[in-house]
């Protein structure tokens, strides 16, 4: 049993109820992992409200750092005890602890804390994502040259 946010029904802040919620064990292919920090990302609200709509009842969150705490079968690359962090793939987030795709989950370096890894990953992901993938940024390159240019 572990204690998580929680909805039945879409809405405003009002539908979230902090309960007792029995997560099972990790389905194949799924790390249990034990959350020390959670990230809150904006399109939380999106979920509560129904504009993107989940299952109900539901969990609420994607973004988390913590402990691994069991593994699904066929997990490889993962041991109990490991630190990791997870930004989207799984909703549930808002608990103690939630199963993962292993597929979703990165180790986390000794020297990221938990609080930075939950709150910073799916940025660090965007931004790579942005200035590698979208445009490869080169030095000088300073964006807009419009009016609201940097100098």
């Amino acid at each position: 049993m572990i204690k998580a946010i929680r909805f039945e029904k879409t809405g405003g802040s009002d539908v979230l109820q902090y309960v007792d919620y029995d997560l099972p064990a990790p389905a194949k292919g799924q790390v249990q992992v034990r959350h020390a920090a959670i990230g809150v990302n904006f399109i939380d609200t999106y979920h509560r409200t129904g504009l993107y709509p989940l299952p109900l009842p539901s969990g609420l969150g994607s973004e988390a750092a913590g402990t691994v705490a069991a593994l699904g079968e066929g997990v490889i690359g993962f041991s109990v005890g490991d630190r990791v962090g997870y930004s989207s793939g799984a909703i549930g987030s808002y608990a103690e602890a939630n199963n993962v795709p292993a597929t979703k989950l990165v180790k986390l370096p000794a020297g990221i804390s938990d609080e930075t890894a939950a709150a910073v990953l799916l940025k660090g992901m965007t931004a790579q994502y942005l200035l590698r993938q979208i445009h490869w940024v080169q030095a000088g390159e300073k964006g807009s040259t419009g009016p609201d240019a940097l100098p």
